[in-house]
C-alpha cells in the first residue's frame, strides 16, 4: 500500500491483536489458521483503535475510520517499518534462513560480534535478546509478527546497538513479516524437508527462502553453502563447506565427546579450531558464523577465539548427563535427526548402544514421519517412539504413520510408548553407563502441546528426574 504521510499522525501504535488494542492504534486484520481479525474489528474499535485496515468491507457499524487493501499482512509490514521509522536501515541486520541451523548460527554470529567489541542483538526460536549477558525475551514465532518485529528493532536502535543477528523462517518471508526490512547480511543454512504441509513442495520451500535476496541492501553480501543442493548456486559473496570447493572450508575433522577440531581455510590463510561443539553439522554451523564474521572485516583470528568460546546453546545437542550419556536435541526433521543421531554414534564407544526417543509434531508435515522412522532404525541400536506436540491430531495414529517408515518390527528394537515421560524413564532406566540417548524432538522447548493447550514439560528436566530414580 502507498503511505500517506498524514496516515500515522496521532498514532500511537500498530496491532493485529484485537485484544492488545489500545487508545489512537491501528489494527490490522489479519486472517490467521484459527482465526480471523475481520471478526474482531468492531471490538478493535470500541477499545479505542484510529483506524483499521481490512481486506474486505466489514459488516456492522465500525465507529472509526477504515480502509480496505490488498494484502493486509503487506500492509502490517510496511506501516509498522514506517512507525517505528524503518530501524533495520540503522542496523547491520544479518538474516539467516535455512531448514536447520539457524538458532546455533545466530548464537554463534553473536558471540563473533561481541568479542570483535561490537553489540549485537539477537531475535530467534529462544527469544529476544540485546546481548548474550541478558535473558530471553519471548518472541512465540521464530520471527515476529511484523508490528513486533519494527517495536523490538526500533529499540535496539534506540539502545545504541550497532547489529543485530535473526532467524529468519520460510513462513516470515511468505507472510511478509519481514517486508520493510533491510539486510546488510543474508545467510543460507541448508535446505532439507519440513514445512511440506505449508509448502506442499520442495521448490515452493526453497522459493520463499530465496526470497531474503531481495530484501538486501545495496551494500549487502551472502553466504551460502557450497555442498547444499539448492542453496550452492545462489549468487553469493562467500561460500563454507566441508565436501565441495568452497571460501571457507573444513578439512582433518575430529569429534570427541568433549568437542571436535579441524582445519578451517580461508582465503587469507589456514587456522586450527578446537571446538566446545562437536558434531559435523555443527562444523557447518561454525564455518557459517566465520564466513559471517569474514565479510563483516571482523580478524580470523576473532572469529575463532569467539567460536571456540561457546559452550553449547539450549535444547541443541545439549549434554545433560555423562554416563549414561543424554542428549537433549530440538532435531524434528528428517535430515536433523540423522544428523543429530549420526553425531552421537560417533560418541558411542565400542561396548555400547545409540538409544533414541522421538517423535513427530501433529498438525505438520506428514510426510516426513515415515523417513524419521526409517532413519532412527538405521541408525540406532534402540528406538524408543513416542509423542511430541500432537496438537489435535492423534498421538497413536502419529506413531502409526512413523512405524510405517520402519523396515522391521523387532520388538527388541523398536518400541511405542505415547506418554513421553514414560519414553524417557525406559531408555535411562534400561541403559548402561556405556550407552548413549538422544531425546530428540523437543530441545528448548518447555511445553507438550496437546488438543490447543500448553502443559510444561521439559526433556531435560525429565531426563533429570529419570537419572534420580536410577540413583536412589
Amino acid at each position: 500500500m502507498n503511505i500517506d504521510e498524514n496516515i500515522l499522525k496521532g498514532i500511537t501504535g500498530i496491532t493485529y491483536d484485537s485484544r492488545k488494542v489500545s487508545k489512537g492504534n491501528i489494527f490490522v486484520c489479519i486472517k490467521g489458521e484459527k482465526s480471523d481479525g475481520h471478526n474482531f474489528a468492531a471490538q478493535a474499535a470500541e477499545k479505542g483503535a484510529a483506524l483499521i485496515v481490512s481486506e474486505k468491507e466489514l459488516n456492522g457499524n465500525i465507529s472509526c475510520p477504515h480502509i480496505v487493501v490488498k494484502d493486509t499482512r503487506l500492509a502490517l509490514a510496511q506501516l509498522s517499518a514506517k512507525f517505528y521509522d524503518y530501524p533495520a536501515q540503522k542496523l547491520g541486520l544479518i538474516g539467516v534462513t535455512g531448514t536447520n541451523g539457524k538458532t546455533t548460527v545466530t548464537h554463534l554470529i553473536e558471540s563473533i560480534f561481541e568479542k570483535a567489541g561490537t553489540s549485537c542483538a539477537l531475535i530467534g526460536t529462544l527469544g529476544s535478546r540485546f546481548s548474550s549477558l541478558d535473558d530471553y525475551a519471548s518472541t512465540d514465532h521464530t520471527t515476529p509478527q511484523a508490528s513486533d518485529l519494527q517495536q523490538n528493532l526500533r529499540v535496539i536502535v534506540d539502545k545504541g546497538i550497532k547489529r543485530a543477528v535473526m532467524e529468519v523462517s520460510s513462513h516470515s518471508l511468505c507472510q511478509d513479516r519481514v517486508a520493510g526490512c533491510e539486510f546488510k547480511g543474508a545467510v543460507f543454512t541448508n535446505l532439507t524437508q519440513d514445512h511440506l504441509d505449508y509448502h506442499i513442495t520442495m521448490d515452493n520451500y526453497f522459493k520463499a527462502k530465496a526470497q531474503l535476496l531481495e530484501l538486501m541492501q545495496e551494500d549487502s553480501y551472502a553466504i551460502t553453502n557450497a555442498d547444499d543442493e539448492y542453496f550452492k548456486g545462489l549468487k553469493h559473496t562467500l561460500s563454507y563447506g566441508i565436501n565441495n570447493d568452497a571460501d571457507i572450508k573444513a578439512e582433518n575433522i575430529k569429534f570427541s565427546v568433549n568437542g571436535s577440531e579441524f582445519l578451517c581455510k580461508t582465503p587469507s590463510g589456514s587456522k586450527q579450531v578446537k571446538l566446545q561443539l562437536t558434531g559435523q553439522f555443527n562444523i557447518y554451523n561454525v564455518l557459517t558464523a566465520i564466513a559471517v564474521g569474514i565479510a563483516e572485516g571482523i580478524p580470523f583470528d576473532t572469529c575463532i577465539e569467539a567460536v571456540e568460546a561457546i559452550p553449547g546453546i539450549p535444547g541443541r545437542f545439549e549434554v545433560v548427563s555423562r554416563e549414561p550419556l543424554v542428549i537433549v536435541d530440538y532435531a524434528h526433521t528428517p535430515n536433523g535427526l540423522e544428523n543429530i543421531l549420526n553425531a552421537a554414534k560417533e560418541l558411542v564407544p565400542d561396548n555400547g548402544k545409540l538409544v533414541c526417543v522421538f517423535g513427530c509434531g501433529g498438525d505438520r508435515d506428514v510426510t516426513k514421519r515415515p523417513q524419521m522412522g526409517r532413519i532412527a532404525e538405521d541408525i540406532c541400536d534402540k528406538v524408543i517412539i513416542t509423542s511430541d506436540n500432537p496438537r489435535t491430531e492423534d498421538s497413536q495414529q502419529i506413531i502409526t504413520d512413523i512405524l510405517t517408515g520402519i523396515q522391521e518390527l523387532d520388538s527388541k528394537k523398536i518400541t511405542v510408548e505415547v506418554d513421553r515421560t514414560i519414553a524417557i524413564e525406559q531408555a535411562i532406566f534400561n541403559a548402561r553407563p556405556q550407552d548413549v540417548i538422544v531425546l530428540a524432538g523437543k530441545g528448548h522447548e518447555t511445553y507438550q502441546i496437546v488438543g490447543t493447550e500448553k502443559h510444561h514439560f521439559d526433556d531435560r528436566e525429565e531426563a533429570a528426574k529419570a537419572l534420580q530414580k536410577v540413583m536412589k
